[in-house]
């Protein structure tokens, strides 16, 4: 039984909405409408724990144990609401009544999922079964910590099989930014190899989160060391940019050093990273 209680918002990305374990409706601000939300992670466990994160009761910790039968029956009935039934009608805004894709999202890191490369493989063959072609691309939105593992890269592989794109997590350039913003120990020369790991198998845009720290701009070092990681990957190997801002309030310990940057400070990061010669897309 597919339901929602609200109309969907961009401040609202509350898994729970249709009534599901692994798939879920969200709003999205970069993909421009309805995004088909795929959540390996229902035990809201990350390798990471980024300031900014919206999950609720986050842990340290890798996807559970995946029921690929229940996953399909889910997406299966959720595509038939959307694309055969008056879901859409009912619970999205006018204007913004189209599926614009289907990510690997979720509560934590998709790719922790021991059948990820099997996860991906089942959502390419629903998202053709239902015919949604290329205007709704498959994505997997990643922190990419775990590029290196052989099946990570078979799921990669397999997303790019079906013309579907990866969104990889950067928010830092040095040591200490990186453990700030994503609670994490990690050389940042570790997060370009991942990057150009991942961008050699499929086509890769980096995702990028900016905010004021306890009420301070990105600094210089800041966006220098960030875009030294781009660089180092290989800017001619990435699609380019999504830089975006806070538009929902952070659920971690660490809110309370967030705020968010006005759309021209946002802008005018923008316009060094185009200095690199990468495409950007801003979304407050």
């Amino acid at each position: 039984m597919i339901s929602t209680s609200q109309i969907l918002t961009i401040h609202n990305h509350d898994r729970e909405l249709a009534g599901l374990t692994y798939v879920y409706p969200v709003l999205s601000r970069r993909a421009g409408g309805v995004s088909i939300g795929i959540n390996l992670n229902p035990n809201n466990a990350c390798n990471w724990h980024c300031a900014y994160c919206q999950v609720p009761n986050l842990v340290r910790g890798k996807a559970p144990e995946i029921d690929l039968a229940q996953l399909e029956s889910e997406l299966r009935g959720f595509l038939n609401a959307l694309v055969h039934g008056d879901w859409l009608e009912h619970n999205a805004p006018e204007g913004l009544r189209e599926i614009r894709d289907i990510a690997f999202s979720g509560n934590g890191e998709p790719t922790s999922a021991a059948v990820f490369p099997e996860a991906v493989a089942l959502v390419a063959r629903l998202h053709d079964e239902f015919g949604l072609g290329a205007g709704v691309p498959v994505r997997l939105i990643t922190n990419g910590s775990l590029m290196a593992q052989a099946r990570v890269q078979e799921g990669v592989s397999l997303l790019a099989a079906a013309n579907g794109e990866v969104w990889f997590k950067v928010d830092g350039g040095d040591v200490d930014a990186i453990e700030r913003i994503n609670g994490v120990r990690l050389e940042p020369e570790a997060i370009s190899r991942h990057l150009a790991l991942c961008a050699a198998r499929c086509p890769t845009w980096v995702q990028t989160c900016m905010f004021r720290w306890d009420g301070e701009l990105p600094s210089r070092h800041d966006i220098d060391a960030y875009l030294e990681v781009l660089t180092a990957a290989g800017i001619e190997n990435l699609q380019g940019v999504l830089l975006y801002g806070i538009a929902r309030e952070s659920r971690q310990p660490e809110a309370s050093h967030l705020s968010a940057l006005r759309l021209d400070e946002l802008e005018e990061i923008a316009a060094r990273i185009k200095e690199k010669g990468l495409t950007v897309r801003v979304s407050p």
